[in-house]
């Protein structure tokens, strides 16, 4: 269910900045939260990224200063609209994460940041069918998004967090076994092997992925 204080934070804009920058003090502020997915990965003006569930362009706006060819799909169309002003660079889809107007096989990196957590689990599965679909071989799903803390030190604000701002979806997500669920669709590690590239971050909060399409 829904409180008060998520509905408010998605009405203005500057309640959800300050959350999300309070937030990102714990991985050393809100650039390097934006930045930790990319981390590691070669961004080059031809590479072809897909920033899903792009919200207010965040990362849109970073990744069109690497990228000459950055597509950012949302299905809100108040959402496109801000982006499109932040980060005109891009190509705009306002779309359904679990259905895709885009071809096969066509982009090499798709983003995603803290979006996983607001999906169903059966949305879920069918949106990472539907990036799976559209990587070309090789390529690479990189998210960033809440992981059960493995330090208890970090349990009381994430609760807290969750509890205010969060649905039944972020809880069920957090007991999902990403690495398990994504080798189960078919995704690989960067060294082919079976599971995905994961590093945590804020006493386990925070979970950042590389999972890619096998060659």
């Amino acid at each position: 269910m829904a409180t008060i204080f998520r509905t408010w934070s998605y009405r203005y804009q500057w309640i959800y900045n300050t959350v999300s920058a309070v937030a990102a003090l714990a991985v050393g502020g809100e650039g390097r939260l934006r930045r930790l997915p990319l981390m590691g990965l070669k961004i080059e003006p031809e590479t072809a990224v897909l920033d899903l569930c792009c919200g207010a362009a965040a990362v849109t706006r970073i990744l069109v200063q690497q990228s000459q060819r950055v597509t950012a799909l949302d299905a809100s169309p108040k959402a496109i609209a801000r982006a499109q002003a932040i980060a005109p660079q891009a190509t705009y889809v306002e779309a359904f994460a679990e259905a895709m107007p885009l071809p096969d096989q066509s982009f090499d990196l798709v983003h995603s940041a803290a979006a996983f957590h607001e999906m169903e689990p059966e949305q879920l599965r069918q949106i990472l069918k539907e990036v799976l679909r559209v990587l070309k071989p090789g390529g690479v799903l990189a998210f960033v998004d809440l992981h059960a803390p493995r330090n208890p030190l970090f349990w009381p604000g994430l609760a807290t967090f969750m509890g205010l701002f969060e649905t039944e979806t972020a809880w069920q997500f957090i007991q999902t076994d990403m690495l398990a669920l994504l080798a189960e669709l078919g995704f690989v590690g960067g060294d082919g092997c079976a599971n995905a590239d994961r590093t945590l971050h804020a006493g386990g909060s925070l979970q950042v992925v590389h999972a890619y399409k096998p060659l």
